[in-house]
Protein backbone atom coordinates (compact mmCIF):
# COMPACT_ATOMS: atom_id res chain seq x y z
CA UNK A 1 0.00 0.00 0.00
CA UNK A 2 1.38 3.41 -0.98
CA UNK A 3 1.71 6.09 1.70
CA UNK A 4 -0.73 8.36 -0.13
CA UNK A 5 -3.33 5.57 -0.01
CA UNK A 6 -2.68 4.97 3.67
CA UNK A 7 -3.18 8.61 4.60
CA UNK A 8 -5.69 9.56 1.91
CA UNK A 9 -8.69 7.59 3.14
CA UNK A 10 -11.65 8.83 5.15
CA UNK A 11 -10.50 6.80 8.16
CA UNK A 12 -7.14 8.57 8.45
CA UNK A 13 -6.59 10.43 11.72
CA UNK A 14 -3.72 12.35 13.27
CA UNK A 15 -3.62 10.09 16.38
CA UNK A 16 -3.22 7.09 14.05
CA UNK A 17 -0.38 8.93 12.30
CA UNK A 18 1.39 9.58 15.62
CA UNK A 19 1.04 5.93 16.64
CA UNK A 20 2.29 4.67 13.26
CA UNK A 21 5.27 7.06 13.29
CA UNK A 22 6.13 5.99 16.86
CA UNK A 23 6.27 2.35 15.83
CA UNK A 24 7.80 2.73 12.37
CA UNK A 25 10.54 5.22 13.29
CA UNK A 26 10.96 4.32 16.97
CA UNK A 27 14.73 4.82 17.24
CA UNK A 28 14.95 7.75 14.80
CA UNK A 29 15.61 11.16 16.32
CA UNK A 30 12.25 12.94 16.20
CA UNK A 31 12.84 16.35 17.78
CA UNK A 32 15.84 18.50 18.62
CA UNK A 33 14.75 21.40 20.85
CA UNK A 34 17.79 23.13 22.30
CA UNK A 35 19.57 20.56 24.45
CA UNK A 36 16.57 18.23 24.46
CA UNK A 37 16.63 15.36 21.98
CA UNK A 38 13.88 12.76 21.77
CA UNK A 39 13.31 9.74 19.54
CA UNK A 40 10.01 8.94 17.87
CA UNK A 41 9.34 6.32 20.55
CA UNK A 42 9.90 8.94 23.26
CA UNK A 43 7.77 11.50 21.41
CA UNK A 44 4.91 9.01 21.15
CA UNK A 45 5.10 8.28 24.88
CA UNK A 46 5.00 12.01 25.69
CA UNK A 47 2.01 12.55 23.43
CA UNK A 48 0.07 9.70 25.05
CA UNK A 49 0.87 11.10 28.50
CA UNK A 50 -0.44 14.53 27.44
CA UNK A 51 -3.56 12.88 25.99
CA UNK A 52 -4.15 11.08 29.29
CA UNK A 53 -3.90 14.40 31.15
CA UNK A 54 -6.38 15.99 28.74
CA UNK A 55 -8.83 13.15 29.34
CA UNK A 56 -8.35 13.43 33.12
CA UNK A 57 -9.10 17.15 32.80
CA UNK A 58 -12.46 16.38 31.22
CA UNK A 59 -11.64 16.97 27.55
CA UNK A 60 -14.20 15.18 25.40
CA UNK A 61 -14.14 14.41 21.67
CA UNK A 62 -15.00 17.58 19.75
CA UNK A 63 -13.96 19.97 22.56
CA UNK A 64 -11.76 22.81 21.40
CA UNK A 65 -8.28 23.01 22.92
CA UNK A 66 -6.07 26.03 22.20
CA UNK A 67 -2.29 26.44 22.18
CA UNK A 68 -0.79 29.93 22.50
CA UNK A 69 2.96 29.46 22.43
CA UNK A 70 6.00 29.60 20.13
CA UNK A 71 7.48 26.60 18.31
CA UNK A 72 8.79 24.02 20.75
CA UNK A 73 8.69 20.36 21.69
CA UNK A 74 6.11 21.17 24.38
CA UNK A 75 3.86 22.81 21.74
CA UNK A 76 3.95 19.61 19.70
CA UNK A 77 3.27 17.36 22.68
CA UNK A 78 0.42 19.53 23.99
CA UNK A 79 -1.24 19.88 20.58
CA UNK A 80 -0.85 16.25 19.51
CA UNK A 81 -1.89 15.09 22.98
CA UNK A 82 -5.09 17.13 22.82
CA UNK A 83 -5.90 15.85 19.32
CA UNK A 84 -5.20 12.27 20.44
CA UNK A 85 -7.79 12.80 23.18
CA UNK A 86 -10.27 13.71 20.43
CA UNK A 87 -10.06 17.47 20.79
CA UNK A 88 -10.16 20.03 17.98
CA UNK A 89 -6.95 22.05 17.96
CA UNK A 90 -7.16 25.87 17.94
CA UNK A 91 -3.66 27.31 17.40
CA UNK A 92 -3.33 30.94 18.53
CA UNK A 93 -1.10 33.48 16.80
CA UNK A 94 1.86 34.39 19.00
CA UNK A 95 1.59 37.97 17.76
CA UNK A 96 -1.88 38.30 19.30
CA UNK A 97 -2.36 40.71 22.16
CA UNK A 98 -4.37 39.51 25.13
CA UNK A 99 -7.65 40.94 23.84
CA UNK A 100 -7.14 39.25 20.44
CA UNK A 101 -6.35 35.91 22.06
CA UNK A 102 -9.37 36.23 24.35
CA UNK A 103 -11.58 36.98 21.35
CA UNK A 104 -10.53 33.78 19.55
CA UNK A 105 -10.76 31.73 22.77
CA UNK A 106 -14.26 33.06 23.35
CA UNK A 107 -15.51 32.57 19.80
CA UNK A 108 -14.04 29.06 19.50
CA UNK A 109 -15.42 28.01 22.90
CA UNK A 110 -12.03 26.60 23.89
CA UNK A 111 -12.25 24.45 27.01
CA UNK A 112 -8.51 24.14 27.69
CA UNK A 113 -5.60 26.45 26.88
CA UNK A 114 -1.90 25.72 26.81
CA UNK A 115 0.02 29.00 27.05
CA UNK A 116 3.68 29.97 27.20
CA UNK A 117 4.91 31.88 30.21
CA UNK A 118 7.04 34.74 28.86
CA UNK A 119 8.02 35.08 25.21
CA UNK A 120 9.96 37.97 23.63
CA UNK A 121 9.69 39.92 26.87
CA UNK A 122 5.91 39.62 27.12
CA UNK A 123 4.05 37.71 29.83
CA UNK A 124 1.32 35.93 27.93
CA UNK A 125 -0.25 34.82 31.20
CA UNK A 126 -0.54 38.40 32.50
CA UNK A 127 -1.81 39.59 29.12
CA UNK A 128 -4.53 36.92 29.08
CA UNK A 129 -5.58 37.61 32.66
CA UNK A 130 -5.96 41.33 31.97
CA UNK A 131 -7.99 40.70 28.83
CA UNK A 132 -10.28 38.18 30.53
CA UNK A 133 -10.81 40.47 33.53
CA UNK A 134 -11.73 43.46 31.34
CA UNK A 135 -14.23 41.50 29.23
CA UNK A 136 -17.87 41.71 30.43
CA UNK A 137 -18.48 38.12 29.35
CA UNK A 138 -15.12 36.75 30.47
CA UNK A 139 -14.24 33.31 29.09
CA UNK A 140 -16.99 31.04 30.45
CA UNK A 141 -16.04 28.04 28.28
CA UNK A 142 -12.39 28.05 29.38
CA UNK A 143 -12.16 25.54 32.22
CA UNK A 144 -8.40 25.21 32.58
CA UNK A 145 -5.21 27.08 31.65
CA UNK A 146 -1.92 25.20 31.61
CA UNK A 147 1.32 27.22 31.56
CA UNK A 148 4.11 25.54 29.58
CA UNK A 149 6.69 26.29 32.27
CA UNK A 150 7.54 25.45 35.89
CA UNK A 151 5.69 28.49 37.28
CA UNK A 152 1.99 29.37 37.14
CA UNK A 153 -0.45 31.59 39.07
CA UNK A 154 -2.50 29.77 41.74
CA UNK A 155 -5.58 29.42 39.49
CA UNK A 156 -3.53 28.06 36.56
CA UNK A 157 -1.59 24.80 36.32
CA UNK A 158 2.04 24.13 35.49
CA UNK A 159 2.90 21.81 32.61
CA UNK A 160 4.49 19.33 35.03
CA UNK A 161 1.47 19.20 37.31
CA UNK A 162 -0.88 18.91 34.34
CA UNK A 163 0.98 15.88 32.99
CA UNK A 164 1.01 14.30 36.45
CA UNK A 165 -2.77 14.68 36.67
CA UNK A 166 -3.21 12.09 33.93
CA UNK A 167 -1.45 9.24 35.70
CA UNK A 168 -4.78 7.59 36.53
CA UNK A 169 -5.66 7.24 32.84
CA UNK A 170 -4.11 4.14 31.29
CA UNK A 171 -2.51 3.71 27.89
CA UNK A 172 -5.28 1.35 26.79
CA UNK A 173 -7.90 3.99 27.57
CA UNK A 174 -5.98 6.65 25.62
CA UNK A 175 -5.58 4.38 22.60
CA UNK A 176 -9.24 3.38 22.70
CA UNK A 177 -10.27 7.06 22.66
CA UNK A 178 -7.96 7.71 19.69
CA UNK A 179 -9.19 4.63 17.81
CA UNK A 180 -12.82 5.80 18.08
CA UNK A 181 -12.03 9.05 16.27
CA UNK A 182 -13.34 9.08 12.67
CA UNK A 183 -11.39 10.60 9.81
CA UNK A 184 -14.18 13.06 9.02
CA UNK A 185 -14.02 14.58 12.52
CA UNK A 186 -12.65 18.10 12.79
CA UNK A 187 -8.92 18.13 13.50
CA UNK A 188 -8.44 21.88 13.85
CA UNK A 189 -9.98 25.31 13.61
CA UNK A 190 -7.25 27.55 12.23
CA UNK A 191 -7.98 31.26 12.49
CA UNK A 192 -6.85 33.34 9.53
CA UNK A 193 -4.05 35.85 9.97
CA UNK A 194 -6.45 38.78 9.93
CA UNK A 195 -4.54 40.93 7.42
CA UNK A 196 -7.85 41.96 5.82
CA UNK A 197 -10.18 41.97 8.82
CA UNK A 198 -11.26 40.03 11.89
CA UNK A 199 -9.76 36.51 11.94
CA UNK A 200 -12.14 33.68 11.00
CA UNK A 201 -11.76 30.03 11.97
CA UNK A 202 -11.32 27.66 9.03
CA UNK A 203 -12.53 24.13 9.91
CA UNK A 204 -10.68 21.12 8.48
CA UNK A 205 -10.82 17.40 9.20
CA UNK A 206 -8.25 14.74 9.94
CA UNK A 207 -8.67 13.02 6.58
CA UNK A 208 -8.41 16.28 4.62
CA UNK A 209 -5.26 17.29 6.43
CA UNK A 210 -3.48 13.96 6.08
CA UNK A 211 -4.36 13.53 2.43
CA UNK A 212 -3.11 17.04 1.62
CA UNK A 213 0.22 16.71 3.40
CA UNK A 214 0.95 13.23 2.20
CA UNK A 215 0.69 14.76 -1.28
CA UNK A 216 2.95 17.63 -0.12
CA UNK A 217 5.55 15.14 1.14
CA UNK A 218 5.51 13.30 -2.17
CA UNK A 219 5.83 16.42 -4.31
CA UNK A 220 8.55 17.94 -2.12
CA UNK A 221 10.44 14.65 -1.77
CA UNK A 222 10.61 14.69 2.05
CA UNK A 223 12.29 11.55 3.41
CA UNK A 224 13.34 9.84 6.61
CA UNK A 225 16.95 11.02 6.57
CA UNK A 226 15.88 14.67 6.41
CA UNK A 227 16.52 17.16 9.19
CA UNK A 228 13.86 19.84 8.98
CA UNK A 229 14.33 23.29 10.52
CA UNK A 230 10.80 24.53 11.26
CA UNK A 231 10.87 28.32 11.42
CA UNK A 232 7.33 28.77 10.11
CA UNK A 233 5.19 29.25 13.24
CA UNK A 234 3.20 26.24 14.39
CA UNK A 235 0.04 28.34 14.72
CA UNK A 236 0.16 28.72 10.94
CA UNK A 237 -1.04 25.89 8.71
CA UNK A 238 2.33 25.61 7.00
CA UNK A 239 4.33 25.32 10.24
CA UNK A 240 2.12 22.69 11.85
CA UNK A 241 0.93 20.67 8.86
CA UNK A 242 3.77 20.96 6.32
CA UNK A 243 6.15 20.86 9.28
CA UNK A 244 5.14 18.63 12.21
CA UNK A 245 2.63 16.38 10.45
CA UNK A 246 4.77 16.01 7.31
CA UNK A 247 7.77 14.95 9.41
CA UNK A 248 5.62 12.40 11.26
CA UNK A 249 4.58 10.94 7.90
CA UNK A 250 8.15 10.45 6.70
CA UNK A 251 10.10 10.07 9.94
CA UNK A 252 12.14 13.24 9.43
CA UNK A 253 13.81 15.00 12.35
CA UNK A 254 12.11 18.21 13.52
CA UNK A 255 14.16 21.18 14.73
CA UNK A 256 11.70 23.83 15.93
CA UNK A 257 12.88 27.44 16.07
CA UNK A 258 10.65 29.73 18.17
CA UNK A 259 11.35 33.00 16.38
CA UNK A 260 12.94 33.96 13.08
CA UNK A 261 16.50 35.16 13.57
CA UNK A 262 18.97 34.81 10.71
CA UNK A 263 21.97 34.21 12.97
CA UNK A 264 20.10 31.39 14.74
CA UNK A 265 18.99 29.89 11.43
CA UNK A 266 22.57 29.86 10.15
CA UNK A 267 23.84 28.32 13.38
CA UNK A 268 21.12 25.65 13.38
CA UNK A 269 21.74 24.68 9.77
CA UNK A 270 25.45 24.22 10.39
CA UNK A 271 25.21 22.51 13.80
CA UNK A 272 22.30 20.17 12.99
CA UNK A 273 23.14 19.52 9.32
CA UNK A 274 19.71 20.80 8.29
CA UNK A 275 18.55 19.49 4.90
CA UNK A 276 15.06 21.04 4.65
CA UNK A 277 14.21 24.72 5.18
CA UNK A 278 10.81 25.94 3.97
CA UNK A 279 9.89 29.55 4.61
CA UNK A 280 8.58 32.79 3.16
CA UNK A 281 10.73 34.65 0.62
CA UNK A 282 11.78 37.24 3.20
CA UNK A 283 13.41 34.49 5.30
CA UNK A 284 15.32 33.02 2.39
CA UNK A 285 16.32 36.46 1.13
CA UNK A 286 17.68 37.38 4.58
CA UNK A 287 19.67 34.17 4.63
CA UNK A 288 21.28 34.92 1.27
CA UNK A 289 22.11 38.52 2.16
CA UNK A 290 23.49 37.91 5.67
CA UNK A 291 27.10 39.16 5.89
CA UNK A 292 28.18 36.13 7.95
CA UNK A 293 26.61 33.53 5.66
CA UNK A 294 29.92 32.29 4.24
CA UNK A 295 31.24 31.64 7.75
CA UNK A 296 28.72 28.79 8.18
CA UNK A 297 28.65 25.41 6.48
CA UNK A 298 25.29 25.31 4.69
CA UNK A 299 26.19 22.47 2.33
CA UNK A 300 23.67 20.07 3.91
CA UNK A 301 20.70 22.05 2.55
CA UNK A 302 18.93 20.21 -0.25
CA UNK A 303 15.24 21.29 -0.18
CA UNK A 304 13.55 24.67 0.13
CA UNK A 305 9.87 25.42 -0.41
CA UNK A 306 8.57 28.95 -0.52
CA UNK A 307 5.49 30.83 -1.62
CA UNK A 308 3.78 34.19 -1.34
CA UNK A 309 2.01 36.74 -3.50
CA UNK A 310 5.44 37.86 -4.64
CA UNK A 311 8.42 35.54 -4.99
CA UNK A 312 11.29 37.61 -6.42
CA UNK A 313 12.35 36.20 -9.75
CA UNK A 314 16.01 36.19 -8.74
CA UNK A 315 15.47 34.31 -5.49
CA UNK A 316 15.26 30.79 -6.92
CA UNK A 317 18.36 31.24 -9.06
CA UNK A 318 20.35 32.63 -6.11
CA UNK A 319 19.35 29.73 -3.83
CA UNK A 320 20.51 27.26 -6.46
CA UNK A 321 23.69 29.08 -7.48
CA UNK A 322 24.92 30.50 -4.17
CA UNK A 323 23.77 27.82 -1.70
CA UNK A 324 23.80 24.82 -4.01
CA UNK A 325 20.25 23.81 -3.02
CA UNK A 326 19.24 21.05 -5.44
CA UNK A 327 15.47 21.37 -5.00
CA UNK A 328 13.71 24.74 -4.74
CA UNK A 329 9.94 24.69 -5.10
CA UNK A 330 7.19 27.28 -4.91
CA UNK A 331 3.65 26.63 -3.74
CA UNK A 332 0.38 28.41 -3.00
CA UNK A 333 -2.18 27.76 -0.31
CA UNK A 334 -4.48 29.30 2.26
CA UNK A 335 -6.01 28.18 5.55
CA UNK A 336 -9.41 27.80 3.90
CA UNK A 337 -7.93 25.10 1.61
CA UNK A 338 -5.95 23.15 4.23
CA UNK A 339 -2.92 25.29 3.45
CA UNK A 340 -2.12 23.89 0.00
CA UNK A 341 -3.67 24.41 -3.45
CA UNK A 342 -0.87 24.37 -6.03
CA UNK A 343 2.76 23.32 -6.03
CA UNK A 344 5.61 23.05 -8.47
CA UNK A 345 6.98 19.61 -9.27
CA UNK A 346 10.56 18.43 -9.05
CA UNK A 347 12.01 18.68 -12.53
CA UNK A 348 10.04 21.81 -13.44
CA UNK A 349 12.07 24.36 -15.37
CA UNK A 350 13.66 27.08 -13.20
CA UNK A 351 11.55 29.68 -15.05
CA UNK A 352 8.35 27.87 -13.97
CA UNK A 353 9.50 27.58 -10.35
CA UNK A 354 10.57 31.23 -10.21
CA UNK A 355 7.54 32.73 -11.92
CA UNK A 356 4.62 30.54 -10.77
CA UNK A 357 3.25 28.63 -7.79
CA UNK A 358 2.90 25.44 -9.79
CA UNK A 359 -0.11 23.35 -10.73
CA UNK A 360 -3.08 22.16 -8.66
CA UNK A 361 -2.33 19.23 -6.39
CA UNK A 362 -4.14 15.96 -7.19
CA UNK A 363 -7.81 16.07 -6.24
CA UNK A 364 -8.02 19.84 -6.59
CA UNK A 365 -9.43 22.11 -9.30
CA UNK A 366 -8.44 25.74 -9.86
CA UNK A 367 -10.06 28.30 -12.11
CA UNK A 368 -9.74 32.05 -12.61
CA UNK A 369 -12.96 34.05 -12.98
CA UNK A 370 -14.09 37.58 -13.78
CA UNK A 371 -16.25 39.66 -11.37
CA UNK A 372 -19.38 38.03 -12.83
CA UNK A 373 -18.06 34.54 -12.06
CA UNK A 374 -17.32 33.48 -15.64
CA UNK A 375 -14.19 31.40 -16.17
CA UNK A 376 -11.35 33.23 -17.92
CA UNK A 377 -8.98 31.87 -20.53
CA UNK A 378 -5.29 31.19 -19.78
CA UNK A 379 -3.37 34.44 -19.56
CA UNK A 380 -6.34 36.47 -18.29
CA UNK A 381 -6.24 37.84 -14.76
CA UNK A 382 -9.08 37.33 -12.29
CA UNK A 383 -10.04 35.89 -8.90
CA UNK A 384 -8.75 32.42 -8.07
CA UNK A 385 -11.39 29.81 -7.15
CA UNK A 386 -10.57 26.38 -5.71
CA UNK A 387 -12.61 23.18 -5.43
CA UNK A 388 -11.55 19.82 -4.04
CA UNK A 389 -11.04 17.59 -1.02
CA UNK A 390 -8.86 20.23 0.63
CA UNK A 391 -11.50 22.99 0.87
CA UNK A 392 -12.55 23.74 4.44
CA UNK A 393 -15.88 22.67 5.92
CA UNK A 394 -16.61 26.35 6.56
CA UNK A 395 -15.84 29.05 9.09
CA UNK A 396 -16.49 28.06 12.69
CA UNK A 397 -19.96 29.23 13.77
CA UNK A 398 -20.07 31.88 11.04
CA UNK A 399 -22.58 30.86 8.39
CA UNK A 400 -22.69 34.29 6.80
CA UNK A 401 -18.92 34.48 6.24
CA UNK A 402 -18.96 30.89 4.97
CA UNK A 403 -21.70 31.67 2.45
CA UNK A 404 -19.68 34.63 1.17
CA UNK A 405 -16.73 32.45 0.13
CA UNK A 406 -18.18 28.98 -0.58
CA UNK A 407 -20.52 28.44 -3.51
CA UNK A 408 -23.28 25.79 -3.39
CA UNK A 409 -21.29 23.61 -5.81
CA UNK A 410 -18.15 23.69 -3.67
CA UNK A 411 -15.98 26.45 -5.16
CA UNK A 412 -13.98 28.50 -2.67
CA UNK A 413 -13.47 32.21 -3.43
CA UNK A 414 -9.89 32.82 -2.32
CA UNK A 415 -9.85 36.61 -2.65
CA UNK A 416 -6.53 36.23 -4.47
CA UNK A 417 -5.93 37.45 -8.00
CA UNK A 418 -4.02 35.25 -10.41
CA UNK A 419 -3.36 34.02 -13.94
CA UNK A 420 -3.22 30.45 -15.25
CA UNK A 421 -0.81 29.64 -18.06
CA UNK A 422 -1.74 27.19 -20.86
CA UNK A 423 -0.21 24.25 -18.94
CA UNK A 424 -2.10 24.99 -15.72
CA UNK A 425 0.61 26.73 -13.71
CA UNK A 426 -0.78 29.45 -11.46
CA UNK A 427 0.81 32.87 -10.99
CA UNK A 428 -0.47 34.85 -8.00
CA UNK A 429 -0.63 38.54 -8.79
CA UNK A 430 -2.39 40.09 -5.81
CA UNK A 431 -5.17 40.26 -3.27
CA UNK A 432 -8.47 41.66 -4.57
CA UNK A 433 -8.63 44.02 -1.60
CA UNK A 434 -5.14 45.39 -2.36
CA UNK A 435 -5.96 46.33 -5.95
CA UNK A 436 -6.50 50.03 -6.69
CA UNK A 437 -7.63 51.92 -9.80
CA UNK A 438 -5.52 54.59 -11.45
CA UNK A 439 -7.46 56.65 -13.97
CA UNK A 440 -9.64 53.67 -14.84
CA UNK A 441 -6.80 51.11 -14.99
CA UNK A 442 -6.55 48.29 -12.44
CA UNK A 443 -3.22 48.44 -10.64
CA UNK A 444 -2.01 45.29 -8.88
CA UNK A 445 0.52 46.07 -6.12
CA UNK A 446 2.22 42.66 -6.18
CA UNK A 447 3.05 43.03 -9.86
CA UNK A 448 4.52 46.50 -9.26
CA UNK A 449 6.42 45.29 -6.19
CA UNK A 450 7.98 42.48 -8.18
CA UNK A 451 9.29 44.92 -10.77
CA UNK A 452 10.59 47.35 -8.14
CA UNK A 453 12.54 44.50 -6.52
CA UNK A 454 14.45 44.08 -9.78
CA UNK A 455 16.23 47.38 -9.06
CA UNK A 456 19.71 46.48 -7.76
CA UNK A 457 19.37 48.80 -4.75
CA UNK A 458 15.93 47.56 -3.63
CA UNK A 459 15.73 44.71 -1.12
CA UNK A 460 11.98 44.78 -0.47
CA UNK A 461 9.02 46.85 -1.59
CA UNK A 462 5.34 47.18 -0.76
CA UNK A 463 2.87 49.30 -2.72
CA UNK A 464 -0.50 50.70 -1.64
CA UNK A 465 -3.05 52.94 -3.29
CA UNK A 466 -3.48 56.49 -2.04
CA UNK A 467 -6.18 59.05 -2.98
CA UNK A 468 -5.45 61.38 -5.90
CA UNK A 469 -7.67 64.27 -7.00
CA UNK A 470 -7.08 63.77 -10.71
CA UNK A 471 -6.66 59.99 -11.11
CA UNK A 472 -8.73 58.72 -8.20
CA UNK A 473 -5.87 56.71 -6.75
CA UNK A 474 -2.14 56.43 -7.35
CA UNK A 475 0.53 54.13 -5.97
CA UNK A 476 2.83 54.79 -3.05
CA UNK A 477 5.86 52.55 -2.58
CA UNK A 478 7.43 51.66 0.77
CA UNK A 479 10.96 50.52 0.00
CA UNK A 480 13.80 48.88 1.92
CA UNK A 481 17.14 49.88 0.37
CA UNK A 482 20.18 47.69 0.25
CA UNK A 483 22.78 48.55 2.89
CA UNK A 484 24.92 51.49 1.84
CA UNK A 485 22.64 52.54 -1.01
CA UNK A 486 22.04 56.24 -1.71
CA UNK A 487 19.03 55.60 -3.94
CA UNK A 488 16.49 58.45 -3.82
CA UNK A 489 12.76 58.37 -4.40
CA UNK A 490 13.12 60.42 -7.58
CA UNK A 491 15.77 57.99 -8.83
CA UNK A 492 13.50 55.01 -8.27
CA UNK A 493 10.47 56.68 -9.85
CA UNK A 494 12.53 57.61 -12.92
CA UNK A 495 13.77 54.03 -13.17
CA UNK A 496 10.20 52.69 -12.78
CA UNK A 497 8.98 54.86 -15.67
CA UNK A 498 11.39 52.96 -17.92
CA UNK A 499 10.28 49.56 -16.65
CA UNK A 500 6.47 49.68 -16.40
CA UNK A 501 3.36 51.36 -17.79
CA UNK A 502 2.87 54.89 -16.54
CA UNK A 503 -0.29 54.14 -14.53
CA UNK A 504 1.66 51.50 -12.54
CA UNK A 505 4.50 53.85 -11.60
CA UNK A 506 4.32 54.87 -7.91
CA UNK A 507 3.94 58.61 -7.49
CA UNK A 508 5.62 58.62 -4.07
CA UNK A 509 8.38 56.57 -2.43
CA UNK A 510 9.07 56.25 1.27
CA UNK A 511 12.19 54.44 2.44
CA UNK A 512 11.76 52.33 5.56
CA UNK A 513 14.03 50.13 7.67
CA UNK A 514 11.71 47.12 7.37
CA UNK A 515 8.20 46.28 6.25
CA UNK A 516 5.60 45.42 8.90
CA UNK A 517 4.85 41.71 8.71
CA UNK A 518 2.73 39.28 10.65
CA UNK A 519 4.27 36.12 12.09
CA UNK A 520 3.55 34.27 8.85
CA UNK A 521 5.80 36.63 6.91
CA UNK A 522 3.01 38.46 5.09
CA UNK A 523 3.20 42.25 4.75
CA UNK A 524 0.28 43.77 6.66
CA UNK A 525 -0.93 46.37 4.16
CA UNK A 526 -3.50 47.82 6.56
CA UNK A 527 -0.78 48.51 9.11
CA UNK A 528 1.53 49.87 6.41
CA UNK A 529 -0.83 52.71 5.47
CA UNK A 530 0.06 55.65 7.66
CA UNK A 531 2.89 53.66 9.28
CA UNK A 532 6.44 54.87 9.47
CA UNK A 533 9.20 52.23 9.55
Amino acid sequence: MRADERWGGDGSTIPALVRTATERYADTEAVVDGRTRVTYAELGARVERAAAACMASGVRPGDRVAVWAPNSLDWMVAALGAVTAGAVLVPLNTRFKGTEAADVLGRSGARLLFVTGTFLGTSYVASLRRAAASSPEGLPSLRKVVVLSDDAPPDYQTWKDFLASGEGVGTAEVRARAADLPGDALSDVTFTSGTTGRPKGAMTTHAQTLRAYDIWCGLAGLRQADRYLIVNPFFHTFGYKAGVLACLMRGATMIPQPVFNVDTVLANIAAEHVTVLPGPPTLLQSLLDHPARTAHDLSSLRLMVTGAAVVPLRLVERLRAELGVSTVLTAYGLSEATGIVTMCRQGDAPSVIAATSGRPIPGTEVKVVNPQGAALAPGERGEILVRGFNVMRGYYEDQQATAEVLTPDGWLHTGDVGVLDPTGNLRITDRIKDMYIVGGFNAYPAEIEQILCLHPDVTEAAVTGTPDRRLGEVGKAYVVRRAGSTLTGDDLIAWARREMANYKVPRAVEFVRALPRNASGKVVKGELRGWRG
